[in-house]
């Protein structure tokens, strides 16, 4: 009888190696620190920990809000590709949905990081995680002014930052269990 077979190694992707990189660049160590310091006050009282947690929902809240900036961005840029929406209104209201909507997904964002002050991989990947999601907004906003080309490739490199702050949230989530209630 033969031993059972192992599955073959792969490769860690391109990806991978990044979340490599960030997870071990130490230069993120100090903004991290201050940012936890920040994140820990705001959410001082145990009422408010648990607001920000979700636990009034049952599960982390963090998911659902960020799903209404992410996917309110994404379908204003949809607008660029698949059109109908010639004076702009749509996506104009569809960006503004998203800014209204990313402070208490931030906050809900870093009251969960701020959980995990023992982890400078965690730690490290959430000041990325929370920097291209913020480049990402800027990006969404300030395509609201000047030309239609200028907004479009705005909103372009804005997609890019927000699939990369989203990729690194996924991360946070389902490899480091970031805001997962393990009870």
């Amino acid at each position: 009888m033969s031993a059972p077979s192992q599955p073959a190694r792969r490769a860690p992707s391109p990806v991978e190696a990044a979340i490599e990189t960030v997870e071990g660049a130490r230069i993120l160590d100090g903004p991290a620190a201050t940012l936890g310091t920040v994140a820990r006050a705001a959410s001082a009282t145990p009422a408010r920990k648990a607001l920000l947690r979700g636990d009034w929902l049952g599960h982390a809240v963090h998911p659902v809000l960020s799903d209404v900036v992410v996917g309110t961005l994404l379908s204003a840029s949809l607008l660029d590709f698949i059109g109908g929406d010639p004076d702009g209104r749509a996506r104009r209201r569809l960006i503004a949905a998203a800014v209204a909507a990313a402070t208490p997904t931030a906050l809900t964002g870093l009251n969960d990081w701020a959980e995990e002050d023992s982890d400078a991989a965690v730690r490290r990947t959430g000041v990325v995680h929370a920097l291209s999601n913020s480049t990402a907004l800027l990006l969404y906003a300030g395509s609201l002014t000047g030309g239609r080309g200028r907004g479009v490739a705005l909103r372009l490199v804005g997609a890019a930052a927000l699939g990369a702050g989203a990729y690194l949230g996924g991360h946070l989530s389902f490899v480091k269990s970031v805001g997962v209630d393990a009870a």
